[in-house]
């Protein structure tokens, strides 16, 4: 049985891929999570975390690049932008605790992003927590 943490893992490679310009992933979602098999639950919460992300983006760019000190959300990582949107929104419309969920955003940076983006999403994700 898969974690959250897998799901989530999950959601930020569908939200990459988006990001990349495939927006044809979406169709292929049942797919790819029963790949990574992630199913019942699981599944039904990663694909409401994906969809939330996607139908709050615009609201949701626009948190993190009000929080960003230098340049914008364009000139994010890839992945660092898929992590930071799935948190952000978490955050926004989740239930979870916003300690929770910067950690759970950290620890997935430490396995997927730069070596830099742990630091960074922190500081972003602590300075939306503190205005929320």
């Amino acid at each position: 049985m898969a974690t959250r943490t897998q799901a989530r893992e999950s959601v930020i490679g569908l939200l990459y891929a988006v990001d990349l310009g495939n927006e044809g992933i979406i169709n292929f979602i049942d797919e790819i999570l029963e790949d990574k098999k992630i199913r019942n639950k699981q599944k039904t919460f990663a694909i409401n975390l994906f969809n939330g992300v996607i139908d709050n983006l615009d609201e949701i760019d626009k948190e993190i690049e009000s929080h960003l000190t230098q340049g914008k959300i364009i000139d994010l990582g890839n992945v660092e932008k898929a992590i930071l949107r799935l948190a952000v929104y978490e955050t926004l419309f989740g239930e979870l605790d916003k300690p929770i969920i910067i950690n759970e955003a950290i620890e997935l940076s430490k396995r997927l992003a730069s070596d830099n983006a742990p630091k960074f999403i922190n500081g972003v994700l602590d300075k939306i927590k503190r205005q929320k």
